[in-house]
Order: structure tokens, then sequence, then C-alpha cells
């Protein structure tokens, strides 16, 4: 397994690079589909440009891992008929990663989430961080759920979609890998029961996850995501780790927060041991991060408590990226490899 960190950016300074490549990363995974060099012009990624973007993150000793595509939007979802262009742009981006050597792309589609349900909140943490917190309490006012027409809707819209990504994909042996929905709110589309839907739907062995382990804890703490690890895993459909710890779930206290990575509620050696059992060896990505003293976190109006991206001399991707590197090493010598 190797470690890898999220950028939402593709204007990486040496400073990034360098810090990264002296933290021992191996690999970035780029989060943003919109940040890469002709996306805003043409609908997908400049050949050229993302060619000369890989060889240089390759000077530092580290390469691209995954990538997300040009965003599907409200646009399309609802008025698929008409707004063929991005599912286009999408499979036009897949055909330029795939020939930039590019082996895992993620994309988004506008609704998988219900963002108010839920109320956000400051979540304060051990010696004065703080992190993002969600509670289904402090809403007084909830969104309505969809009805279950409005969600076959929604999803024949997907599925529409991600057949033509799943065949383009193939053309071009490119795994594609779906994020849950984050937050696990039930009904949402990949819920627990719509995350295995992917793979019933899409039996392709190029369709899997990005596998998060704090938003699948979230929904049902250390016993289902153990579970999720060994039955996605024995498929080998996970094909990247978002590898964060949280206290609490919705089923038990209605709420979570995230933490570090040693100081939420499950034990993540646990959740390792788990992915060597199933013969994962992709990447382990530190995800979301507490806010610590000191740190210029990557926040944006949708995630106002979380640092969900790598910024120059982060102190808590930093920490993360130690932990995970430690528990590798240990890994080995328990293994005796």
């Amino acid at each position: 397994m190797n470690v890898s960190i999220t950028v939402n950016t593709t204007d990486l300074t040496d400073i990034d690079l360098k810090q990264l490549s002296q933290l021992g990363v191996d690999y970035v995974d780029f989060g943003n589909g919109a940040s890469f060099k002709g996306v805003k012009e043409q609908g997908h990624p400049d050949i050229d440009a993302l060619l000369k973007l890989r060889k240089r993150i390759q000077s530092w000793g580290l390469d691209i891992n995954r990538v997300t595509l040009p965003n599907i939007t409200k646009t399309f979802m609802e008025d698929n008929e008409n707004n063929e262009i991005e599912v286009e742009n999408s499979l036009q981006a897949i055909r330029v990663f795939g020939e930039a050597g590019i082996k895992i792309v993620r994309q988004r589609f506008a609704g998988d989430t219900y963002a108010g349900v839920t109320k956000d909140y400051s979540a304060l943490q051990r010696g004065g961080a703080y992190s993002r917190g969600e509670s289904l309490h402090f809403n007084k006012n909830p969104e309505i759920t969809r009805t279950v027409e409005e969600h076959n809707a929604w999803w024949e819209s997907f599925s529409k979609a991600y057949q033509k990504l799943v065949l383009k994909s193939l053309d071009h042996d490119m795994k594609l890998a779906m994020h849950p929905s984050d937050s696990p709110i039930p009904g949402t589309p990949f819920d627990s029961v719509g995350y295995h839907r992917i793979i019933d739907q899409f039996p392709n062995k190029n369709v899997g996850y990005i596998y998060c382990v704090g938003t699948r804890a979230e929904a049902g703490g250390t016993p289902l995501v153990l579970d999720e690890i060994n039955h996605y895993g024995r498929k080998n459909r996970i094909f990247l780790v978002h590898f964060r710890n949280v206290k609490g779930t919705f089923p038990t206290a209605g709420a979570f927060e995230e933490a570090l990575l040693d100081d939420g509620d499950m034990n993540m050696f646990k959740i390792l041991l788990e992915l060597r059992k199933v013969g994962f060896n992709g990447c382990l990505n530190p995800d979301h991060v507490p806010l610590m003293e000191g740190d210029n976190p990557d926040l944006n109006s949708n995630w106002s408590n979380s640092n969900i991206g790598w910024t120059a001399s982060s102190i808590g991707f930093a920490y993360s990226i130690g932990y995970i590197k430690a528990m590798l090493a240990a890994l080995t010598e328990f293994e005796g490899r």
C-alpha cells in the first residue's frame, strides 16, 4: 500500500511538491475536475498541459494516482435529453486522462447528497483543534428528501451517463471509482444500499469504489466498515481508500465529528489489517483532517470546517501522513515480511 494526498488545484508550487516528497507521499489525487487546464475553455483537459503537469510531479518522485472528471450538474440530472454535452465532456476527459497514462477516475453527480438534512458545525477537538461536525438534531427545518419516483428518476439519469463512462473507461484500461454519498443520510443515492447497487448494475471489473472509511463509519461505525471492506475488497472493487477517523455515528448519536487518526472511535490499525486481508494494494489517502493551530486550510463554502486538500506546511496533513506511514511500517513488522 502507498500514501496519496488530495489537492484541489493543478497550480502546485515547488514548495507543495517538495514538502510532499519530504513527507514520503507517493501519489497525488486531484479532487477538482475543473482545475485542469482546458476544462473551462473546451470542457475537458488539455493533453499537453496534463502531460507537462504529470512530468513535473514525477520529477519530485511522485505520480498521479486519481483524477476527477468535469462535474455532471443538476442541468443534466434533471433534463438529460437536452444536456448531453456534460457527459460528452467527461468522455473526452477520460480519453485525455487515458492517453496520459492515468488509471483511476472519479465522476461527481449533482444530487448524490442531501445537504439540507443535517446542520454543519465547528467541532472542538483535542487541544483546541477543530473539525467538521454534522448533526440531525440542530437543523429544525430539514430539507425534504426524495420520493421513490424522484429517486428512481435520479438513478435513471445517473445510469444513462455512467453506462457511457464505464464503456469509455474500458477502452482506456481505466478504473471508474465512486465515492459514497457524504453525508451518508439514509435514502441518498449512494447510501449503504445504493452504493452496492453500482456494482450490481455495472458488473464490469473496472467499476468500483473510492472507499471512504470516515463516511461509511458515520453510517455504522467500525462493524459496518470492516464488513464492507471484506465484501468489496474480496471482489477487488476497492480502488482507493480515504483513510480517516470519526467520533459518533448517525445511528448512535444522530451526529458525527471528524477526528485525527488516533483520536476517533475506530482502531485504524484494525481497518488496515482488514484491507491487507482482502489484498488491497492501492493508496491510503487521509482525506479530510481537522484544522490545527498554524494551518492554512483548504476550505470552501461546502466544507467550512474541514481541511479537504493539501496546502503547503499543513500540520494536520503532515501528522496524518506520518501516522499512516508508521502504521504501514508496523504492518510489515507485524507480518514479518
